[in-house]
């Protein structure tokens, strides 16, 4: 027996000095790994790599949660087929802990969410400030504690308050259009401070429910995201959060650090968008590190069987739900050009300028309803096409929210306050930026915005001592008139529902609604019916447009050297003698800065 034993004990030993290497790369139990993902929208061909990359963490004996930042359920063709359940199902397969809802998870209206959330999830959403304002209680959890024994990790979820007009209005209020649900307090009264105090209430509550470390998870953003609302605002007025996993601007963060309220060190981190990165906080005691992994980087054949059955699992289901949509991805026609939403710097250029993607879907929204105008919002244009084949699908996924359209009549000083509402933030980032047909304009970025909107960016009106940044606004080739009446199309979401905060249009008469196309359809029917199958590279080649918005950033004044600008007052006043003339005979006069003279 002795001799047993001793042969046993020789064998282990051998094959320990074999294994020593890959056994002091695994991690002690204490260290807890949280995988984190944002702003996904639907790009689910990627899920079975998160899926290995977690497994195959737990086999090697590491802690894991797996958390989403929200707006995971809405952005292609396979969300908005299922109303956002199969994204659901496929991140239930996944192994995620916790989700937060986005602005986007509500696009399929409140019932559908809360029935995802509280009936066809497997993980669980939360939110500390996402209210019923009937009960004045949170609709999901505030907070989630996970136990790791050593110490204890809190998870608190965090919710855009723009959600309500970045989302659908009508959708946080009841029939008698009065809100039942608000962030964390009605619209007409929430502040700033409202948003702190509800958020430093959950982390104190996680922090007396023993947590030693914790995790703000949450859709606010910081670029294009409201003043006060942002991820540093809320860290800079509140303190005991760690880290905050942001989304909601799309950003690629790694880590970054701001201070909070007690000047301490607070970590930001996002991972971008459509799971390019899979983000890895490891927390081993006092030390937390971070890192960004692509997924493009991620070889699930040198993992462990638990990752690669892991993979297999939801790569199985992912390819059933793709099978499911397979005719869409019949082929249409082609494309000559690349037709771009991203700038090279990776940010969406659909929101700030004018790109050859915003010319098609406005062209296609104006072609197929004969109207004047028309305009698409930057945050409802969600993909690029690529040169070559054009699939029914890749039309669908560039407005990939199947709003319903209309045709309203506007006046001009309507559309010029429209156009100054989406200008207000530019060259930021912004959802409400248009993309326009039929009508051309410059945006004076040099100036300070005019428009004067509440809480949620809604349109109040405009600051009448200030200049407008809207300037030298034209109609089909001709200057707008202020009094004239214009037709104008675009999605009901903006035009009608308030969506994007359109105030000046409550009451519009509607010309055109029922029968119209969806957005995605009326792409469709633009590309295959007007264009034949093909875009051409003479019509929507320039990425960058074809004129129709023209950025300023200086003020053409200061550096214009025309006759209208010369310091003489004698010069300038004989000048305006003759621009009284061509007024009379009706001619109109510019400088070399552009500006019209009379």
């Amino acid at each position: 027996m002795k001799k047993t034993n001793r042969f046993i004990s020789i064998i282990l030993t051998v094959a320990m000095l074999f294994t020593t290497v890959s056994v002091l790369s695994y991690a002690s139990s204490t260290e807890t790994v949280v995988l984190y993902t944002n702003d996904v929208h639907c790009a689910i061909d990627d899920y079975p790599l998160l899926a290995a990359y977690r497994a195959e963490l737990i086999a090697q004996g590491k802690n894991v949660v797996v958390v989403d930042a929200g707006d995971a359920i809405q952005g292609e063709v396979i969300g908005s087929t299922t109303k956002g359940e199969a994204v659901v199902d496929i991140m239930g397969a996944v192994g995620y802990d916790y989700a937060v809802p986005g602005n986007h998870e509500f696009d399929y209206g409140m019932d559908v969410f809360l029935d995802l959330a509280q009936n066809k999830a497997s993980y669980d959403y939360i939110s500390s400030n996402f209210y019923s304002l009937t009960t004045v209680s949170p609709v999901l959890k505030p907070y989630a504690v996970e136990d790791f024994g050593e110490y204890q990790v809190a998870f608190v979820g965090i919710s855009t308050p723009d959600t309500i007009t970045s989302s659908t209005p009508e959708y946080f209020k009841n029939e008698n259009g009065n809100y039942i649900y608000g962030f964390p307090t009605y619209p007409a009264t929430l502040t700033n401070a409202d948003l702190y105090d509800n958020i430093q209430k959950s982390v104190d509550n996680a922090i007396d429910d023993g947590a030693d470390f914790v995790v703000a998870v949450g859709h606010a953003g910081i670029e294009g995201s409201n003043d006060g609302w942002k991820s540093i605002d809320i860290i800079a007025n509140t303190d005991g959060i760690n880290c905050f996993i942001d989304a909601h601007s799309h950003e690629t963060i790694e880590k970054a650090v701001y201070k909070n309220k007690d000047n301490e060190d607070v970590y930001v981190t996002s991972t971008g968008t459509k799971l390019t990165n899979i983000g890895m906080m490891t927390i081993d005691g006092d030390d937390v590190s971070f890192e960004l992994i692509s997924t493009d980087s991620i070889d699930v054949e040198t993992m462990s069987s638990d990752a690669q059955q892991a993979y297999s699992t939801v790569k199985e289901k992912v390819d059933d739900y793709n099978d499911d949509i397979s005719y869409l991805y019949e082929e249409l026609g082609t494309s000559e050009a690349k037709l771009v939403i991203y700038d090279s710097d990776g940010s969406r250029a659909v929101r700030k300028r004018e790109t050859n993607t915003g010319d098609f879907v406005a062209d296609a929204y104006r072609a197929v309803t004969g109207a004047d105008i028309a305009i698409a919002n930057g945050g409802g244009i969600r993909a690029e096409i690529e040169a070559g084949s054009v699939s029914r699908k890749n039309l669908m996924d560039v407005n990939a929210f199947n709003n319903s359209m209309c045709v309203v009549e506007v006046t001009g000083q309507q559309m010029i306050d429209i156009l100054e509402h989406g200008a207000r933030k530019c060259p930021e980032t912004l959802g409400s930026f248009f993309q326009v047909s039929g009508i051309s304009f410059e945006i004076h970025t040099y100036r300070e915005s005019p428009v004067i909107t509440d809480q949620l960016d809604r349109f109040i009106g405009i600051d009448e001592t200030k200049e407008r940044r809207v300037q030298n606004v034209r109609v089909g080739g001709e200057p707008i008139d202020l009094n004239k009446t214009y037709t104008l199309a675009g999605s009901a979401y903006v035009l009608l529902q308030g969506g994007d905060g359109l105030t000046m249009l409550e009451g519009v008469k509607i010309l055109q609604q029922e029968g119209l196309p969806c957005d995605s359809q009326m792409l469709i029917e633009y590309f295959t019916e007007i264009l034949n199958g093909k875009i051409t590279a003479d019509q929507y080649g320039n990425p960058a447009g074809d004129g129709r918005i023209r950025i300023v950033d200086i003020d053409p004044i200061s550096v214009c050297e025309h006759i209208c600008h010369n310091d003489c007052f004698l010069v300038r006043f004989v000048w305006k003698i003759v621009n009284f003339i061509f007024r009379i005979i009706d001619v109109q006069q510019y400088c070399d800065c552009g500006i019209t003279h009379y």
